[in-house]
């Protein structure tokens, strides 16, 4: 199965991938392909020819809150997080599901090929505002944390799902806020599916560090503290969901005193799930 989650990688066309990311999912689903992983994942995955990937600092403004070319924006970063996020859920079951077991595999494609449908729902929408995936310049940075934590999956597993998509968790609501004062009654009901499927998607990133863990007879809390500090480089900002993190199963007391906690104004897309890039070293 490893050469399916490879060439799902590697598919840069990002309709094909969608396709790709749900169809290596259905078939693991009903059982037609096997447990093998005789092939290596990508250092990376493909990329499209659009959008031009730039670095955070020089990311063009999006625009006033409420115009349209700043809803276009928005939704256009959104659409960029959703996408890399199939490939993050993808590499997640390629990369380690051998070390993991079958029902590892089977609960992180089960998350690329809800990744791949928020990417589509998204698409589509920024298809009615006029534009699509690749209009404008994305966020280049978000495949930093998979690459800097591809040897240890207790390490991918605590800064990815349990960071990254926790801080979609955060910056969500604010997001959602504006969306609503902006009138789109569309792009606020994806965010409400996207918001309860991204729980579900922090939940699993939870349970299986939790197995990684116990499995290595280290306190989950601990082990947590000490691999975010060694491969997140950024800051754990407030204020956070507090209810999403716990339903996610995400006990706030982890972070503290992890690192010193500053409060933010959230409101940046970027910031989402698998948003944040890791500063410099």
């Amino acid at each position: 199965m490893s050469a399916a989650i490879r060439a799902a990688l590697l598919t840069f066309e990002p309709r094909a991938k969608v396709m790709a990311a749900r169809k290596v999912a259905r078939e693991w689903r009903l059982g037609r392909l096997a447990f093998d992983f005789d092939v290596a994942m990508p250092h990376e995955p493909a990329r499209p020819l659009a959008p031009e990937l730039l670095p955070p600092n020089c990311m063009p403004k999006r625009g006033k809150a409420g115009s349209e070319r700043g809803r276009v924006a928005l939704w256009h970063a959104v659409a960029h997080i959703e996408f890399v996020a199939i490939d993050l859920a993808l590499d997640m079951a390629g990369r380690f599901g051998a070390e993991m077991g079958a029902e590892f595999v089977s609960d992180f494609l089960a998350v690329a090929a809800e990744e791949a449908m928020h990417f589509a729902l998204i698409d589509r929408h920024l298809a009615s505002m006029g534009s699509f995936y690749g209009a404008l310049p994305a966020h280049a940075g978000l495949w930093e944390a998979a690459d800097e934590t591809r040897h240890d999956v207790a390490a991918r597993l605590a800064v990815v799902p349990m960071v990254l998509e926790a801080r979609g968790l955060d910056v969500t609501p604010a997001m959602l806020d504006r969306v609503k004062a902006s009138g789109d009654k569309i792009g606020a009901r994806l965010l409400n599916r996207i918001l309860d499927d991204e729980i579900r998607h922090v939940r699993t990133g939870v349970k299986h560090f939790v197995t990684c863990a116990e499995n290595s007879g280290h306190a989950p809390d601990s082990l947590w503290k000490s691999l975010v500090q060694r491969h997140f480089h950024g800051q754990i900002k407030k204020p956070f969901n507090d209810s999403a993190r716990r339903s996610a199963g995400l006990p706030l007391e982890w972070v503290s005193g992890l690192v010193p906690l500053r409060t933010s104004v959230i409101t940046q897309p970027r910031e989402a799930a698998g948003g944040i890039r890791p500063s410099p070293t």
